[in-house]
């Protein structure tokens, strides 16, 4: 009998696509590993994004006293550049190169920027804390930078790379691929928050230096192997390169009829009342329930577990049929039951309660992320993909930036009111502050329910059923 004939290797061969949820993204001309290997960049993205909203928002706050609406502003800075990733894909779509390359410069000039802004980061924040300081404005002026540069360079890199792995596949397997990039993004910030809460153990301003910096030399490294002969180069690109249609030109002809307006809206809304937490969950361990940074950094595992829990999950219910819209609702409440709990937690000092409440809202906002995501896709008619995902994108990411922002501003305002006897002495508490900010993600996330009402209640269409195979459905 020969080895093809043999039951066990025909039963292996069979099962091993079940073990395996990506076993078939791969194509010819653009093999797994391939695919693994551009996929770093992702990694570096997912680390950069762990550093900025989890581990350094709690040291800034409790460890180097940094009032809170400070680091809100910090950390919305990198999200300025947000609005711009529709344009950056655009205009890597028909860049012009000596050598006919389109996304690989853009890749580059994102990871330069992310290296450069943390390498002076460390420096700027230790500057930042010191209040006595004379140079402290340096301090501020550095820190800003520093955060900018990021936040530039994180868009840049993840615009780029994403539509080179569109470039790369074939046609068919663009979703897969795509699943696979957000999964690996997932199970990097899982890694990243329990390696750097575990480095973080015993704080002190050298380890910080060191952590920052090791995440800036990671981020070359990564990214210069995940790109490294990626792209072919192509001389007839370069001698005759194809004429760039106006963006503006392009943006009114994908909004036209109404639909992708609401999906936006539906993004905004939804991503708000998910992330103006970002910036106090764990801040909110430390002061109220008296966790340590190695505790609180754990939850940016907890909240990516549940996260891509609700990916498989959602992919799942999609690949049978299931409308985008409807599971971007179910995720919407659920979000409103995980604020619930969290604000629950502490008068009734439950930290299993904190963290089942940190574990549902990256459920919660998993199942929003990929349902509008898929809805997304499926609008990406005419042309017009690149430009849906780079607008879900610059819309959720901009939302984020707002939601950072107000998050910590309205917690330093109500704080400040409290201590002052505004509200009284019965509810001068140490977590009114952050219950105040709970509280109207709550009413952000009811008000994204009314605004995607019509679109779940609405019967599905066969565009939306064909963008819903996002490529996890197959996932055990």
């Amino acid at each position: 009998m020969s080895r093809n004939d043999d039951p066990w290797a025909q039963a292996w061969r069979e099962l091993l696509p079940r073990i395996l949820p990506f076993s078939d993204v791969s194509s010819a001309d653009f093999p797994l590993r391939r695919i693994l290997r551009l996929s770093l960049f992702q990694v570096s993205v997912g680390m950069a994004m762990v550093l900025l909203q989890g581990t350094l928002n709690r040291v800034m706050v409790v460890e180097l006293a940094v009032p809170a609406s400070l680091v809100g502003l910090m950390l919305a800075l990198p999200l300025i550049f947000a609005p711009l990733r529709a344009l950056i894909g655009h205009r890597s779509d028909y860049h012009h190169s000596a050598f006919g390359l389109r996304r690989i410069p853009y890749i580059w000039l994102g990871s330069m920027m992310q290296f450069g802004g943390f390498a002076m980061m460390p420096f700027a924040l230790l500057l930042l804390a010191d209040v006595n300081n004379q140079f402290n404005v340096l301090g501020q002026f550095g820190a800003a930078l520093a955060f900018l540069l990021v936040g530039a360079g994180l868009h840049t890199t993840q615009t780029a790379g994403l539509a080179l792995a569109t470039d790369l596949s074939p046609p068919e397997k663009r979703p897969r691929v795509v699943a696979l990039l957000y999964v690996t993004l997932l199970a990097a910030w899982a890694g990243s928050s329990l390696l750097f809460g575990h480095l973080l153990t015993n704080f002190s301003n050298e380890l910080l230096i060191q952590v920052i910096q090791g995440v800036a030399l990671a981020t070359i490294i990564l990214n210069v192997v995940a790109l490294w002969k990626q792209e072919a180069i192509d001389q007839q690109r370069a001698a005759h390169p194809v004429p760039r249609p106006p963006f503006l030109e392009t943006w009114r002809n994908f909004t036209r009829g109404g639909r992708a307006s609401r999906l936006l809206v539906v993004v905004g809304l939804g991503t708000v009342g998910f992330t103006m937490q970002d910036i106090l969950l764990e801040p909110y361990g430390g002061q109220i329930l008296g966790l340590s940074v190695s505790q609180t950094t754990a939850l940016n595992a907890i909240w990516a577990a549940g996260s891509l829990l609700a990916f498989v999950l959602a992919a799942r219910l999609m690949g049978r049929g299931s409308e985008p819209y409807r599971i971007a609702a179910v995720g919407a409440l659920i979000g409103i039951l995980a604020f619930v709990a969290v604000i629950l937690s502490a008068p009734l000092d439950a930290v299993w309660l904190y963290r089942t409440g940190a574990g549902l809202i990256g459920f919660g906002g998993g199942l929003f992320m990929v349902a509008t995501l898929t809805a997304a896709m499926a609008l990406a008619e005419g042309g017009f993909s690149g430009l849906a995902l780079g607008a879900w994108g610059a819309v959720q990411a901009t939302a984020m930036g707002l939601a950072f922002a107000a998050g910590g501003i309205l917690r330093d305002v109500v704080m400040a009111m409290a201590n002052r006897g505004v509200f009284g002495e019965d509810l001068a508490w140490p977590a009114l502050g952050y219950d105040v900010v709970y509280a109207l993600e709550i009413l952000f996330l009811i008000a994204t329910l009314v605004v995607i009402l019509p679109l779940a209640l609405r019967p599905g269409d066969a565009n939306t059923r064909a963008g819903s195979k996002i490529g996890l459905d197959h996932m055990p």
